[in-house]
């Protein structure tokens, strides 16, 4: 019956003493390590040390694998008290033996404060590649499988090495989530969804990153989805525009920013003829009348869409297929002011200068008065133009704002959705098309707390990520066929 082998965060006993309890009082326990970076804690009774410098890294978890006896191999990834549910370990077993997977994880409970609340998670699948993918905080891995998928890491990462090892098994078995509610953790990250997000461009872990984009460059290439820095030229001779670029905001019911926002398009300085489209989705709080105070521009142009089924996706639809949509295409949201009066010339000019379909700038978080706040400029300088497009399937965005060559918008079409759309985009683009940066801040992104993803449930927050590695596994695939039809793979 001691088919599993627990390998347990360890800093010291006050912490680890419950779920080691916990974990003992099944018949399915064959041993249990606590795993430490302090080496000289004494292990509890029944337990056994292992003494890791990096707990992540590429070295515990191949010393992890081969210390591992049991049929399964059960991590858990935080230091606090871990409680199993009632016979969750069986079902875990059980649900591993009917669908051969290499890994499963379920749905639980988190404690904060002594409050229990759900925590479901998502299916993983092909596309799943962001390194912060939410598996929980029990994996249970078949321990052939484990052994095999770290006996093909290949490099020796600090910080990336479950993320590593997680993508190798991905290759040779079946990651499997269980739909149940099998365990409680006492979860100590209580920030808000919109606090989170930014993690990944967070300088202080700027090494962690870099590891994370080889590890899945190199994964990329093991299953023939990498594609190489080739990119189709851009002529810039498209199509007939009277404008040589528009700003479109999609809006609805932002009375309180949308004349900022206009403000700020409006006081542009350029050497070229442009305008602005606002695709006003049926707004009731006044946001309709707030437009039309600028109504003596000439370059203001004003549309209530007929239809009611339109996403932020579908409004940038109808401005860009518009008549007087320009040459290029730039993003500014209801909610955000671009940062001077120079923004839209340096946008452009980056598409000449960079010979790309797509750019995307720098911004600066502000709050509602446009005072920067944490995390400040986010500049996404863990782009290059060799490999960013490979490793934009790994990262959760691309970077504000968003311009677009509109003769290749247009042929591409925006999804119709409300979140996730210009991500889509940024991948599609870049499996052709080089895409442009600019390093200066020339955008201010407001946060306040009617901002789409300020405050996020956790349901909602789910839908967000499913959808968006539902895109990226779109996207792997058409590159891993674009690849097959060059004769690459």
């Amino acid at each position: 019956m001691k088919r599993i082998s627990c390998f347990i965060p360890y800093t010291g006993e006050e912490q680890v003493r419950k779920t080691v309890e916990g974990l003992q009082a099944t018949e399915l326990v064959k041993e249990i390590y606590l795993v430490t970076t302090n080496g000289e804690l004494e292990p509890l009774p029944g337990c056994k040390r292992l003494w890791v410098e990096y707990p992540q890294s590429s070295l515990a978890m191949q010393v992890m694998s081969h210390a591992a006896e049991g049929e399964y191999t059960l991590l858990y990834t935080k230091e606090t008290t871990l409680e199993m549910g009632m016979f969750a370990l069986e079902r875990m077993i059980h649900i591993a033996e009917d669908t051969n997977a290499g890994m499963v994880y379920a749905d639980h409970y988190q404690v904060t404060d002594g409050k229990q609340t759900n925590a479901p998670v998502i299916d993983y699948q092909e596309g799943s590649l962001r390194d912060d993918f939410n598996f929980g905080s029990v994996l249970l891995f078949k321990t052939i499988d484990l052994k095999e998928a770290a006996g093909w890491m290949k490099s020796d990462y600090k910080f990336a090495g479950l993320y590593d090892l997680r993508l190798k098994l991905s290759q040779i078995a079946e990651l499997v989530h269980i739909n149940e509610y099998l365990y409680s953790e006492v979860e100590t990250d209580t920030r808000k969804s919109g606090e989170k997000i930014f993690d990944y461009v967070d300088p202080k872990n700027r090494d962690r990153q870099i590891e994370m984009e080889q590890a899945c460059t190199e994964h990329l290439k093991e299953i023939g989805g990498y594609l190489e820095p080739e990119f189709k030229k851009i002529e810039f001779s498209a199509g007939n525009f009277e404008y040589e670029a528009s700003v479109i905001i999609p809006v609805r019911n932002r009375i309180r920013t949308i004349r900022d926002a206009i403000k700020s398009v409006l006081n542009q300085k350029t050497d070229f003829k442009y305008n602005l489209i606002i695709i006003d989705n049926h707004s009731t709080d006044g946001t309709t009348e707030a437009i039309d105070e600028f109504k003596d521009d000439d370059r203001l142009i004003h549309i209530i869409p007929e239809r009611n089924d339109l996403g932020i996706g579908g409004c940038w639809n109808m401005g860009v297929h518009h008549p007087k949509c320009g040459k290029f295409a730039v993003q500014l949201d209801s909610d955000d002011v671009y940062k001077d009066e120079n923004t839209l010339s340096i946008m452009v000019r980056a598409f000449y200068e960079q010979n790309c379909a797509m750019v995307v700038g720098t911004y600066m978080m502000t709050d509602f008065n446009m005072n920067m706040i944490a995390p400040g400029i986010i500049d996404h300088k863990e782009w290059t133009p060799e490999n960013g497009r490979n490793n934009a399937l790994r990262i959760n965005g691309l970077g504000a704002p968003r311009a677009f060559y509109t003769p290749v918008l247009r042929e591409v079409k925006v999804p119709n959705t409300s979140y996730g759309e210009d991500y889509a985009l940024g991948l599609n683009f870049s499996r052709q098309y080089q895409i442009g940066r600019v390093y200066d801040v020339v955008y201010l992104c407001r946060r306040w707390d009617d901002n789409s993803d300020a405050s996020l449930d956790i349901v909602k927050m789910n839908g967000h990520n499913l959808y968006k590695d539902r895109i990226r596994t779109w996207e792997l695939q058409a590159r891993i066929a674009l690849n097959k039809k060059k004769g690459t793979v």
